[in-house]
C-alpha cells in the first residue's frame, strides 16, 4: 500500500464568502510522487506536470489536482463529499500502485482545446445570452470543460456544428 494515510483541510474561499462550495486539500503523510505518471494514464490527465510531478483531472465532476505530498479537490459541497472523494482516490491511488507492472506510465498531459481557435468559432459579440459577459469568458470556460456549443444560445446551425466537432477532439473527464 503506498497511500495509508492523510491530513484533511477544508477551505471556504475566502475571496468570496457567499460561495456555497468548499475546497478540501489532503495532506499525505507519505510521497506519492512515483505513482503519479500512472495515475495520468489511468485518468486521462487533462494536465501533467513533469518537475515536481503533478497530474489534474476531471471526475466526478470535479477538478482534483495530485501532487506528491497532496491532493486538492474543488467544487465540493460539503466536508462529507469531499471525504467520499478523497477515500475513493486513496484507493485509486493505492490500486493504480499494485497494478503499475500492467500499465504504461504517461509522462504527458492530455491535448487541451485553445482559447484562441474556440473564440474564433464563436460569434462574438458579446450578447450575454449564455449568461457570461464576453464570449472570451465563455471561450475560456470551454477551453476547460465547462462550456460546450450548446450553451451558446446565439450559435446556430453550421457555427454551432464546428464548435462541436472542435471540442470533441478533447477529452474534458
Amino acid at each position: 500500500m503506498l497511500l495509508e494515510s492523510y491530513r484533511k483541510q477544508i477551505i471556504h474561499p475566502e475571496c468570496r464568502p457567499e460561495a456555497e462550495s468548499v475546497q478540501l486539500i489532503a495532506h499525505l503523510d507519505q510521497d506519492i510522487s512515483e505513482v503519479i505518471p500512472y495515475l495520468n494514464t489511468v485518468f486521462g490527465g487533462f494536465q501533467y506536470i513533469k518537475d515536481p510531478p503533478c497530474v489534474t483531472f476531471r471526475v466526478h465532476g470535479k477538478l482534483i489536482a495530485v501532487h506528491s505530498e497532496k491532493i486538492c479537490v474543488n467544487a465540493l459541497r460539503d466536508e462529507a463529499e469531499g471525504d467520499k472523494i478523497i477515500e475513493w482516490l486513496k484507493q485509486e491511488v493505492n490500486d493504480t500502485w499494485e497494478k503499475r507492472g500492467e500499465i504504461v506510465p504517461s509522462y504527458e498531459g492530455a491535448p487541451k482545446p485553445k482559447v484562441v481557435e474556440i473564440l474564433k468559432l464563436l460569434p462574438r459579440t458579446n450578447c450575454r445570452l449564455c449568461g457570461q459577459p464576453t464570449c472570451m469568458v465563455f471561450a475560456v470556460q470551454a477551453a476547460e470543460g465547462g462550456r460546450g456549443a450548446e450553451d451558446c444560445p446565439a450559435l446556430e446551425g453550421e457555427g454551432k456544428a464546428r464548435l462541436e466537432a472542435y471540442l470533441q477532439q478533447f477529452t474534458f473527464e
